[in-house]
């Protein structure tokens, strides 16, 4: 897709003409909430375009609770940003015409993503979307692009949102029983879900390199196309909406919750990462024994420094922490090594081109955008203050006794 405009940009955007040309009556847009759910409407082809006409005019009016309430619509007492002290009043938000797509499973309705700012056009502080591109407009000061690519775990149950409901969510009917990870045979027992998920994400702008049956009754892991960090947050936000839509056609329901289940491992939300200078990987160096450039080193060191002071931003609810136990395949200890699946940052180096960190303490249920500008902001801090890595871990949590 596209690089991204600026929110200032006065420039007609490519997308508008095709979207003029189209015919279409109405679109959809859609802004992301605090835990990452995205919050939207449709709108008639006149208040679009009307919308997505360049700064200082276009936007359009997004009532602000979405930045002060739950996934659950219960509002938060302690925020300051909205509330009813306020009286929730709109907040500005623009759209993103790099974004625009079109949803392949709804008739091929338009799409586009939007974002907050304040009336003067300048980023809302606390749009989760504008976090990351703070954190992406700190990392092009330092002359590097972050690439990213998400890896996601969710359980998938035949239940629809009534069922769910009148179980209260207790004995929901897992898609399929029995452990059985990368199982050729269950992929082909519900090969139109999972080739509808395979084709029509890609139809919708998000490539998929892999999907398969992860280890759990009914669990499906997927890994979305490696991209810029923008990018790469666009995509995964949209999927796990998508997955869903595309889930209800089949009678199925897809859970993105960190840990469902406390005899099963949980859910979790992967993060590979490396920096670029638009040519070169700069994690890679052919000379080191473990083939890993000081820069990358000291990213490393960054995250593993920072994991706690930015663990609500990968650890959103109480059920995220239920998930960090010991044998059920999630890190619990701020440790890092070399292909070691067992440590919360996973180094795997070898190649130029898939040389990358994988920040594997996340899980599933996280907003992407907070999340990964969390991640990135440790790493550029390491390589800030040039942070020295410590000895790897081998096996599990082998030579991390020391650490709480």
């Amino acid at each position: 897709m596209p690089k991204k405009n600026s929110t200032k940009s006065s420039a007609p955007h490519p997308a508008l003409e095709m979207l003029r040309k189209s015919g279409a009556n109405k679109m959809k847009v859609a802004v992301s909430d605090i835990d990452g759910v995205l919050r939207g409407k449709y709108l008639h082809k006149d208040k679009f375009f009307g919308a997505a006409e360049p700064y200082p005019a276009g936007g359009f009016g997004f009532c602000d609770v979405v930045l002060g309430w739950d996934m659950m619509d219960n509002c938060y007492d302690n925020t300051t940003v909205t509330g009813w002290q306020h009286g929730f009043p709109d907040a500005l938000a623009r759209l993103d015409l790099a974004t625009t797509r079109h949803v392949p499973w709804d008739n091929n309705v338009p799409f586009v993503l939007g974002e907050f700012v304040n009336a003067d056009g300048t980023p809302h502080a606390v749009c989760p979307r504008q976090t990351l591109k703070r954190v992406l407009r700190r990392a092009e000061k330092m002359g590097v692009m972050p690439m990213t690519g998400m890896e996601f775990e969710w359980f998938n149950f035949l239940e629809t949102p009534h069922s769910w409901a009148a179980k209260n969510g207790v004995g929901a009917e897992k898609l399929t029983p029995g452990m059985f990870g990368y199982s050729l045979l269950r992929m082909n027992q519900n090969k139109d879900f999972f080739n509808a998920i395979m084709d029509e994400m890609l139809a919708f702008g998000i490539p998929i390199e892999g999907l398969h049956t992860e280890t759990g009754p009914g669990v499906y892991e997927v890994a979305i196309g490696f991209s810029e960090a923008l990018e790469q947050a666009d995509r995964a936000i949209l999927f796990k909406t998508g997955a869903k839509e595309i889930g209800s056609r089949f009678g199925i329901m897809p859970s993105f919750m960190a840990k469902p289940h406390q005899q099963l491992p949980g859910c979790s939300g992967h993060i590979h990462q490396s920096l670029s200078d638009g040519k070169t990987n700069l994690f890679y160096d052919a000379k080191n024994p473990r083939k890993m450039s000081k820069l990358f080193e000291s990213y490393v060191a960054g995250q593993v420094a920072c994991m706690m002071e930015f663990g609500p931003m990968i650890w959103p609810t109480i059920n995220s922490y239920k998930r960090l136990v010991d044998g059920f395949w999630a890190p619990v200890k701020p440790t890092w090594g070399m292909d070691n699946r067992t440590a919360s940052f996973r180094v795997i180096a070898g190649s130029p081109k898939a040389t990358r960190l994988e920040t594997r303490c996340p899980g599933a249920d996280v907003n992407p955008y907070l999340a990964m500008a969390a991640v990135i902001a440790a790493g550029l801090h390491g390589v800030e203050k040039g942070l020295k890595l410590g000895a790897p871990i081998t096996g599990t949590n082998s030579g991390a006794e020391h650490i709480p």
